[in-house]
């Protein structure tokens, strides 16, 4: 999509905090107006209407659209939008009781090229994790995730993290 729409949905999304929970549907209604712009195969269609059933609490109603973004070629469209939507969908997964699969999702993103969400990958991981009971594995990733913002310890902090899931020796 051109970059005025893109413009209109970022100036869009800078608006939601004005809308309570009890007008989360007028939000929605926002997001689906810019939709209507987009073309009935656009990836990014599904992926903003998911974004915003799910920043409204809607998880369930978000997972389907996220994975339509994704079938329909957001990552080859946009390579941050793609990381974004499974970041999302891994994490909307977990709230629906579907962490394995948020695992799953996520995983592969360990070994993607790095950018800004690698940390968000790792705190969703780290949170689908718990759900399941992986707790170490999960403050390993967020341990590693925090340890080169920190100030001081860099290297203590990741080695904890990799000691936290290594064999005992």
């Amino acid at each position: 999509m051109d970059q005025d729409w893109e413009d209109r949905t970022t100036a869009a999304w800078a608006t939601f905090d004005e809308y309570p929970e009890e007008r989360a549907a007028e939000f929605r209604a926002v997001i689906d107006t810019l939709v209507a712009e987009l073309p009935d195969d656009s990836p990014l269609a599904p992926f903003e209407r998911a974004c915003a059933w799910d920043s409204t609490g809607h998880s369930d109603k978000a997972v389907p659209l996220y994975r339509e973004a994704l079938a329909l070629g957001l990552s080859e469209q946009s390579g941050y939008k793609g990381r974004r939507a499974k970041i999302q969908l891994s994490s909307s997964l977990r709230n629906i009781g579907q962490a394995e699969e948020g695992v799953k999702l996520l995983t592969p993103e360990l070994d993607a090229p790095s950018d800004e969400l690698d940390d968000a990958v790792r705190g969703c991981l780290a949170l689908c994790l718990s759900s399941l009971g992986r707790d170490r594995e999960g403050l390993s990733l967020v341990l590693g995730a925090l340890a080169p913002h920190l100030p001081r310890y860099q290297r203590s902090m990741a080695n904890y993290a990799r000691a936290l899931v290594e064999p005992e020796g």
